[in-house]
């Protein structure tokens, strides 16, 4: 949600210019804050990307995040901090962790050591712990390939403050170029025993490392040599523990990669198997992607959730680092996409992964407007639910006063969001495009959520995900249902 002093900021100019006509405070606004979320998360100043370190504890969601004050561009990194009760509501706290001589602090995750197995922490207050990589520039600059390491800090206030580990790094490189983002999860053995799992990701495949305290890591396994998308680095893994609609128990390893996506730049694919003894086994060597946009990368999962809660949460870094650096935001870069659910469903006999935006943000709705063939947008932030008629193809059409259009459809199997006249795209030639993704099964309803930057399509809530960013002159005005459409009702999401 938008900050206090941003809203002060906005007022004071909606005051100052009332007098004028609705495009000169568009264009104001456009001088300051034009594209800035109202209900995704951006920081305040400066850059970012991966979300970093996630977990829930005492009724808090924590979101890290890779972060540099000091520029819009990617520089020497730090931890962001922001918690949230929603999910949807971000308070941005000061920085967690900072850079020191060992290196640049890249991505990775955190644990509640409940049982203080690392002795960082006592029974009486377990630690947080958090793992994550040091990036050695100096040694990169040197041509070395050892640069990368994995260390450890801890917090025993909920994540408010952080003490780095003395004895780091925890893990040291093993003459791996790309050696990082170290995501960790607490795994019953089948002899009874826990152990903390950590997946990393080296360079073209997966490495899997056991500890009994956070601090001492043996080798396990490795998995991805050869099998799925390689058209660039592997990284951000996350390994989750799933029912599948029958009842089976598989594992699904996440996977980001840079470039090698479907839409060109950055992705994250997955794969559906089995986890034991350390190992991943795939069911197969099929590619998936668990969002078919554009700009949706470096997603993991919250740690930590109660044990009622059954649910599996995500949030994705929301850019691609084909032009992350030089969208028109200048004071700040990046938002962090919806956070989501994920869960498995069955089409025809394969496995597939569903991401549906939370629950929570049901509780944002406004009042519902029903609408037949066209309506306009009450705001820039909004969420439009259509029930389709049956025929498997639709299409769609938001627009602005200017002429500018972003278009939604399915057909012939493929549904796609063409931003190839959506508004400012100048800062890079790959922008302006049609994305589109395979789906063979009905599509029988969509989400679509719109935000000041953005739009993100959920086809039967998730089924299939598209998350792309817009940059429009004016704020979308107007959405016309063209083909397909049955039902559809508008929602304003309350600030």
């Amino acid at each position: 949600m938008i900050s206090n002093v941003r809203l002060s900021l906005l007022s004071f100019l909606i005051i100052l210019y009332s007098c004028g006509s609705n495009q000169e405070v568009n264009f104001i606004a456009s001088t300051t804050e034009q594209f800035r979320p109202e209900y995704h998360f951006t920081p305040e100043k400066g850059w970012m990307n991966d979300p970093n370190g996630m977990f829930y504890l005492d009724g808090e969601y924590h979101l890290f995040y890779q972060y540099y004050p000091d520029s819009t561009v990617w520089g020497p990194m730090h931890w962001g901090h922001s918690i949230s009760k929603d999910l949807v509501n971000w308070e941005e706290l000061p920085i967690a962790i900072y850079p020191d001589s060992l290196g640049y602090i890249f991505s990775g995750s955190a644990v509640y050591d409940q049982e203080n197995t690392s002795g960082l922490g006592t029974s009486d207050s377990p630690p947080i712990v958090a793992i994550f990589t040091y990036h050695n520039m100096v040694g990169e600059k040197s041509g070395a390939t050892d640069f990368q390491s994995q260390g450890i800090a801890f917090s025993l206030d909920k994540g408010r403050t952080w003490t780095k580990f003395e004895g780091n790094p925890v893990l040291p490189n093993q003459g791996i170029r790309d050696f990082r983002d170290p995501k960790v999860l607490e795994i019953k053995k089948t002899d009874g025993t826990k152990r903390w799992n950590m997946t990393l990701a080296a360079q073209d495949r997966i490495q899997f490392f056991e500890s009994a305290d956070l601090k001492n890591w043996e080798f396990t396994g490795d998995f991805g040599q050869g099998i799925g998308a390689h058209g660039g680095v592997w990284e951000c893994p996350d390994l989750l523990p799933f029912t599948a609609p029958n009842g089976d128990q598989k594992w699904v390893l996440l996977v980001s990669i840079n470039p090698g996506g479907p839409q060109k730049g950055s992705a994250t694919q997955y794969f559906i198997g089995e986890f034991e003894n350390g190992t991943f086994t795939p069911d197969d060597t099929m590619i998936r992607w668990l969002d078919y946009g554009p700009d949706n990368y470096a997603g993991v999962t919250w740690s930590n959730l109660p044990q009622e809660e059954t649910r599996t949460l995500f949030i994705g870094w929301m850019s691609n680092w084909l032009y992350g650096q030089v969208v028109p935001t200048p004071t700040w870069r990046s938002a962090m996409t919806l956070a989501r659910e994920l869960s498995l469903f069955d089409i025809n006999g394969t496995l597939l992964l569903k991401s549906a935006p939370v629950k929570e943000l049901e509780s944002f709705r406004g009042d519902e407007i029903a609408f037949n063939e066209k309506s306009n947008l009450p705001s820039q932030a909004v969420e439009l639910f259509i029930e389709l008629d049956g025929s498997d193809a639709f299409s769609l059409v938001l627009s602005n006063e200017l002429g500018e259009k972003v278009s939604i459809s399915k057909e012939m199997g493929l549904v796609s969001i063409d931003r190839t006249n959506a508004g400012e795209a100048t800062f890079h030639p790959d922008f302006a495009a049609m994305h589109s993704a395979p789906m063979s099964w009905k599509a029988e309803d969509l989400r679509i959520f719109l935000d000041a930057s953005s739009i993100e399509l959920f086809a039967n809530n998730g089924e299939l995900v598209m998350t792309s960013l817009l940059f429009p002159s004016s704020p979308w005005k107007t959405v016309e249902l063209t083909n397909g459409i049955k039902n559809a009702s508008i929602f304003n999401l309350k600030k």
